[in-house]
């Protein structure tokens, strides 16, 4: 059976050849199925899943010459995960940065999730070189327009960002481009109202819980909506936009989709922060992996959610489990030793695979919800 799901997984990525060599297609098959089943990115953990008719030795070597020689085209790996999302309407874009040390090494990873609604996954990242530093609006403005030529400017209806994504450059940016955007600002910075005055939101003389609403203010130099609560501890959740001011605050939650994406890639997911990789490109290139094999689990729960196994509820309504924590339960089902390719449940995630090789064959992208 895991020779069987080899197969299906090596016939999809053929289909969008972000790495051209079949023989490295077939690799990258057999490593997300080790990802799936060691839920763990360090090699040689990997390596005990990769290959069963050798050493885990040999595994390991050669995920290492992997690493080391071969380069992926990241553009095109952005379509293949593109094909997992809705074929049409707007798509929600969100800017985060993840970072963890490793001895002296520090990674820093500046990452661009796409999505709608639960469904969210990693679309575009760098490594940043900046030891663990806030990202440049050269570095956001650069990474988000790729994401534009790779979906096109009219499928994005909302960029997300945090504290850190501030500054008059990469605001007007965004502004100047016509995307729609909700930035968080930190409490520092100022309002400019129309008529030329300054003020603080601390001095708004807001009790934790009132919210104050601005249709036209300026903050770094550039004009948009304002929407602003106060918090306890002084705090404030102080956010700038330029669309759907009376539902800001609702817009802006949707950002916490690309934490649990972090989350599901980090400590739920593959442990990604176990990796003892220091080159940047070879980090990078693992990133690609593990969200290559995140979305796959993410687009098999999803569609065995609604159609072949539904996730069971709990007393108070929610699922018992996550939606690519289900996709990654059932492939790893598939991969155990005695899971014959006949089975009902095999036989219908097998068929699932291949409707999604077929779209990506015919050059559509594959439709998993609505």
């Amino acid at each position: 059976m895991k020779q069987c799901l080899s197969a299906k997984l090596t016939t999809l990525l053929r289909q969008v050849p972000f790495v051209r060599h079949l023989s490295r297609q077939k690799f990258i098959a057999q490593f997300v199925i080790g990802l799936l089943k060691s839920r763990n990115v360090q090699f040689c953990e990997v390596a005990q899943h990769l290959n069963d008719a050798v050493k885990p030795a040999s595994n390991e070597t050669r995920i290492q010459d992997f690493f080391r020689q071969t380069d992926l085209d990241y553009r095109l790996l952005a379509h293949l995960l593109l094909s997992l999302l809705p074929t049409t309407g707007k798509l929600r874009l969100c800017l985060d940065r993840t970072e963890w040390d490793f001895g002296r090494c520090q990674v820093n990873i500046l990452l661009i999730t796409v999505g709608r609604g639960e469904l969210q996954l990693p679309l575009y990242w760098e490594l940043l070189d900046n030891r663990s530093g806030n990202s440049s609006a050269a570095d956001r403005i650069a990474l988000l327009q790729l994401c534009v030529q790779v979906l096109g400017k009219h499928r994005i209806g909302l960029v997300l960002g945090d504290r850190e994504f501030v500054g008059h450059q990469w605001l007007k940016w965004l502004k100047a481009n016509g995307l729609n955007f909700v930035m968080r600002l930190p409490k520092h910075h100022l309002l400019t109202h129309p008529g030329g005055q300054r003020q603080a939101v601390d001095d708004l003389g807001l009790a934790p819980g009132q919210v104050r609403r601005f249709t036209h203010c300026q903050v770094d130099g550039v004009w948009g909506q304002v929407w602003v609560k106060a918090l306890a501890d002084n705090e404030f959740l102080f956010l700038f936009g330029n669309v759907g001011l009376a539902y800001m605050d609702q817009l802006y939650a949707k950002r916490w989709t690309i934490e649990q994406c972090f989350q599901n890639l980090k400590g739920r997911g593959f442990n990604l922060e176990a990796t003892h990789l220091r080159c940047h490109r070879k980090l990078r290139k693992l990133v690609a992996l593990v969200s290559l094999a995140y979305a796959l689990c993410l687009g098999v729960g999803t569609v065995a959610n609604a159609k072949i196994k539904p996730i069971a509820r709990k007393n108070h309504g929610y699922r018992a489990t996550s939606l690519s924590r289900h996709g990654l339960n059932l492939l790893r089902q598939l991969t155990r030793p005695h899971t014959a390719p006949d089975q009902p449940l095999a036989r219908k995630i097998l068929n699932l695979l291949d409707v999604f090789s077929r779209y990506l064959a015919r050059g559509q992208p594959t439709k998993i919800v609505g």
